[in-house]
């Protein structure tokens, strides 16, 4: 099951985002609530405690033995020489991992263990937005990042300069509505996650936004798939 998500995030810039600066997904402040989104249900994790400096560890954040459990299934699907299934890195970056994973043996995901998903599939694409506020709840901006395609390339901006971008939120809610059929291009495959968002900063301010995010991955019959990433995100203020 997949929605709605309470995650730490960072304040932006204090203007909404738009296509031009799509890698901010939310202004500053948000009042919180929970629409219902049909489609997919939701799901909610709650991060209330003041973020430390760095990124949370997935056995710090899920517990110890779960941690293991999480870090065991990235190690089965990981085609990494030194992959990071480590309870010591963030859940959201294991999780990455094992979607990587999944989506490289693409048909073959179907008959492994520990892919529990159909890497092209709608309920993957929701997942995927799911796991960016995760690594952003984390402050793992790194994986977060690197959902925006190769290297952050869809994001339009460089790592550190992402990374400031969530410097004084103090917790986002985030619901996902009924996520689009998945469709076809010239090469790759696209979907469509609708989002609201409720943003809370460090001052006590409120926003809300609603909007989506545009994923894309490139079609198996065209070459290995890495999963879905973002291509970019439409928000407005609610």
């Amino acid at each position: 099951m997949l929605g709605a998500v309470s995650v730490l995030f960072s304040a932006c810039s204090g203007n909404p985002p738009s296509e031009a600066d799509s890698s901010e997904a939310i202004a500053p402040g948000a009042e919180a609530s929970s629409p219902e989104t049909g489609g997919i249900a939701p799901q909610s994790v709650s991060k209330m405690a003041a973020a430390p400096a760095g990124p949370i560890s997935c056995a710090a954040d899920i517990g110890e033995a779960a941690a293991s459990k999480l870090a065991e299934q990235c190690r089965a699907v990981s085609p990494a020489t030194r992959p990071p299934c480590n309870v010591a890195n963030s859940c959201a970056m294991i999780r990455n991992e094992v979607a990587r994973g999944c989506a490289i043996l693409g048909e073959d995901a179907a008959k492994t263990e520990g892919c529990s998903l159909d890497p092209v599939s709608r309920e993957a694409a929701a997942d995927m937005v799911m796991r960016y506020y995760s690594a952003i709840n984390a402050r793992d901006y790194a994986s977060a990042y690197a959902l925006w395609g190769p290297d952050g390339g869809t994001s339009g901006k460089t790592l550190t300069a992402f990374s400031e971008g969530y410097a004084k939120t103090r917790r986002t809610h985030v619901d996902i509505g009924k996520v689009s059929d998945v469709e076809g291009g010239a090469g790759s495959i696209y979907v469509t996650v609708p989002v609201t968002v409720d943003a809370e900063l460090d001052d006590g301010r409120r926003q809300r936004f609603t909007g989506s995010y545009a994923l894309r991955q490139i079609n198996r019959g065209m070459g290995i798939s890495q999963g879905w990433h973002i291509e970019n995100a439409k928000l407005r203020p609610a």
